[in-house]
């Protein structure tokens, strides 16, 4: 709200006070930081001088949750790696070791949702961690008091990254979770939980950034960030507001060092709480799907197309027969309203539609080859995980240059790549499907962004600008086109073996 207010200047003259009114017209716009405006923002009177008795109420519900994992390493040979690998003929007559299986052990947190000991933590406390070469033996739930119960696992959900555990017991004392709709960049926070394994800690802080992306995809990369002290050790703790609710659970940091720098993430409990509901009744949580893979709008991709900067996900793959595909969706739609909510970093495509009831027909504005339109399509329903899971980055290690005759190259200056026709010769020595279309870089210039960013000999180059690459003569043209239209980038649809393609903004170079 703007205030007509009035500021009274006392001027002392000759031993005589006047006083001048200077009158702010109605309506006029204020400073965010005027006296009134301050007086109106600061703290409640009910902010405490302390957060002892708010602690003293919460801890006896939140536990410390201890995993044994079993981990097959590989057996030790100190020289491994070195010119001096052999030298023991493998540390066992020169045959082949086999993995070792080795105890290990991990420490989270978690908290009591219910009286007869249902216990919400993070599914990464209690997983085996990435890799298959590690699986979970015992989980143990350990109380403040350190009485200790065995815990079992009633569910889990990777996408959320969120576990449900049952302790047999009875009568304990257990939080709820609070509305963290309602929850405002500034208020006050506590975080109670285990770091490094040192047990009931309280640290407090405040909110410092709502709806916040990390990068970490899907539809729940939405966190409230925080600067009160999360450590390792906290993962799967609560994160209480002043009324002792549940709002958040602590999920991650953002580290150099490895240690608390003031930068800590929670997932809320609005995205929280029906993942639990879920399956504290024995179910499964069901997400919208659309069947794409999409990637983030980055600043070249947005000056390669002409689009404004962050809005919008440019689609990247289109499984067949799924909503996306019967809706007409291509590979290279950029896609910038789901549901008439518009596609921001802060609310994703993924968010969008994972929360999108399934069998709804939702409208998609999207933007193809510079014009905008409108299709239709309906939400289906998002597999499991691991059906669905790829790597989304590069894959391979061969980073032999194809075979490619002088005759058959052509050297684009602007981005720093030499192409080359894709014969099918080149196809086999790159492992490729015979059915890919492209060209095939065979040198790259490693002072151009293109070589920052990694690209390689013997990816491919599935097209330029949305335009298909058949040639290096196609490929060029569009290159030059882009120049003369005043652009500063290109994008680049580019596949590295068979993982699935993906868009890359690569500047230009400088006349």
């Amino acid at each position: 709200m703007r205030y007509a207010y009035a500021i009274t200047a006392a001027l002392l003259a000759g031993g005589a006070t006047a006083t001048m009114v200077l009158q702010q017209p109605v309506g006029a716009q204020v400073a965010q930081n005027a006296p009134r405006e301050i007086a109106q923002a600061a703290p409640r009177a009910g902010a405490p001088m302390s957060f002892a008795d708010l602690a003293a109420k919460l801890q006896p519900a939140v536990v410390n949750i201890s995993t044994k994992q079993k981990v097959q390493v590989q057996a030790g040979n100190p020289f491994a790696g070195t010119p001096f690998g052999d030298l023991f003929g493998g540390m066992g007559g020169g045959t082949e070791q086999q993995p070792v299986t080795r105890e290990a052990t991990s420490l989270g947190s978690g908290f009591i949702v219910s009286p007869d000991g249902y216990v919400v933590t993070n599914n990464h406390v209690i997983s085996g961690g990435p890799g298959a070469n590690a699986t979970i033996g015992e989980i143990t739930v350990i109380m403040p008091d350190r009485k200790e119960y065995k815990a079992t696992i009633v569910g889990r959900d990777l996408a959320s990254d969120l576990a449900l555990l049952k302790i047999e017991a009875k009568n304990l004392p257990f939080v709820e979770f609070g509305d963290s709709t309602r929850t405002r960049v500034g208020d006050w926070v506590v975080a109670i939980g285990n770091p490094f394994g040192l047990g009931g800690t309280v640290t407090a802080g405040i909110v410092s950034a709502l709806h916040r992306n990390i990068g970490m995809g899907g539809a729940y990369d939405r966190y409230i960030q925080t600067d009160a002290s999360i450590n390792q050790g906290n993962s799967g703790g609560p994160m209480f507001d002043l009324s002792g609710n549940v709002i958040g659970i602590n999920t991650a940091i953002y580290s150099p060092t490895g240690g608390n720098v003031g930068i800590g993430f929670a997932i809320p409990a609005e995205e929280a709480k029906p993942v639990i509901q879920a399956l504290m009744g024995g179910g499964s949580v069901k997400r919208g799907y659309l069947g794409i893979g999409i990637q983030p709008v980055t600043e070249e991709i947005a000056s390669a197309l002409g689009l404004p900067r962050n809005r919008g996900e440019i689609v990247a793959r289109v499984e067949p027969g799924d909503a996306a595909a019967r809706a007409g969706i291509h590979q290279g739609d950029v896609i910038v309203r789901v549901n008439n909510r518009d596609v921001t970093p802060d609310e994703t495509l993924s968010y969008i539609v994972a929360n999108t009831p399934i069998g709804t027909r939702v409208p998609i504005d999207l933007i193809r080859d510079g014009k905008r339109m409108t299709l239709v399509a309906v939400v289906g329903q998002r597999p499991p995980e691991e059906k669905i899971a790829q790597s989304d980055s590069f894959g391979g290690d061969d980073d032999q240059a194809p075979g490619a005759q002088p005759s058959q190259q052509v050297t684009t200056q602007a981005i720093g790549l030499t192409f080359a026709t894709l014969t099918p010769e080149i196809a086999g020595q790159l492992g490729l499907r015979g059915d890919v279309r492209g060209v095939v870089v065979t040198a790259v210039d490693p002072s151009s962004d293109a070589g920052a960013k990694g690209l390689r000999r013997g990816d491919l180059i599935v097209s330029i600008n949305q335009h298909p690459t058949g040639t290096p003569q196609e490929a060029a043209a569009v290159v030059s086109e882009a120049r003369k239209a005043s652009r500063t980038s290109v994008v680049l649809l580019v596949q590295r073996g068979n993982t699935p393609a993906r868009y890359l903004g690569v500047e230009l170079k400088t006349k």
